[in-house]
């Protein structure tokens, strides 16, 4: 068997968890904060037209996210931005587009998501335990630096060898490039890693065709087809309490303590 050297996990879902309503709160933020900034500015739009923006650039980012690409925060808010009005990117100045751009940011810390009970412990256990560790994040509507600032404040920054954020590299997952960035930054090969994740195509079907054994967590997301073996994890639990347990008998390593 080979050697389990690394550990890579997933985000959302899986070291932090979120949810409609707290998700919801955020966009309210969002919307409300890029109102306000275009008031000042002395341009008015009523908020549902900015909500109306918002999506459609969530449905923008979206469609290049189904190809395997990202594109960068910067460029999301000015996505939205236009989304607005044409050309209203052009038309502001500096710094009311850099107040969109944070309060659209910001957002995240003022309703955040929760980090799961038990990410500190499982951190720690895959520590204990010899492995390096990485993350491998779709950054959605925040950007990679804010998730920094958020691990950092809740103690979990300081376990990770390597953070790889999709606005950042401009990669997606399942795209294996995404994959093969991280483990090339850990020293890694793919058949000596366990990708870790809740998001059947995305962790499990991405990890499983570069060679990865994967660790799913249920009760996100079902698998399409039961008998396809892309979608198949090499383990399966229903929380991430269970993950070191589930890394130690496919590494072949002792648990501590």
């Amino acid at each position: 068997m080979t050697d389990i050297t690394t550990v890579t996990f997933d985000l959302w879902q899986t070291l932090l968890l979120d949810n409609r309503a707290v998700g919801s709160a955020r966009a309210m933020v969002r919307l409300e904060g890029t109102q306000q900034a275009l008031d000042r500015f002395g341009e008015a739009y009523e908020l549902e037209h900015i909500r109306e923006a918002y999506r459609a650039c969530y449905r923008h980012c979206r469609l290049i996210r189904e190809e395997g690409l990202d594109i960068s925060f910067q460029d999301q808010v000015e996505v939205f931005v236009n989304n607005i009005s044409d050309g209203l990117v052009e038309r502001l100045d500096p710094v009311t587009l850099q107040e969109i751009a944070r309060v659209y940011a910001d957002s995240f810390l003022v309703h955040p998501p929760k980090p799961h009970t038990q990410a500190l412990a499982v951190l720690r256990d895959l520590k204990a335990m010899g492995l390096g560790i990485g993350l491998i994040s779709n950054t959605g509507m925040t950007p990679g630096a804010l998730f920094r600032t958020f691990l950092e404040q809740h103690g979990l920054l300081s376990y990770f060898d390597t953070l790889t954020f999709s606005d950042e590299v401009k990669l997606a997952k399942p795209n294996r490039e995404i994959f093969m960035l991280t483990l090339r930054a850990m020293g890694a090969s793919p058949s000596e890693s366990i990708h870790v994740g809740d998001h059947v195509t995305n962790d499990v079907v991405g990890a499983n065709m570069l060679g990865m054994k994967t660790v799913w967590i249920t009760g996100f997301y079902e698998r399409d087809d039961p008998e396809d073996p892309k979608s198949d994890p090499d383990a399966t639990v229903d929380d991430l309490g269970l993950v070191s347990s589930a890394v130690a008998q496919l590494s072949g390593r002792q648990l501590p303590g």
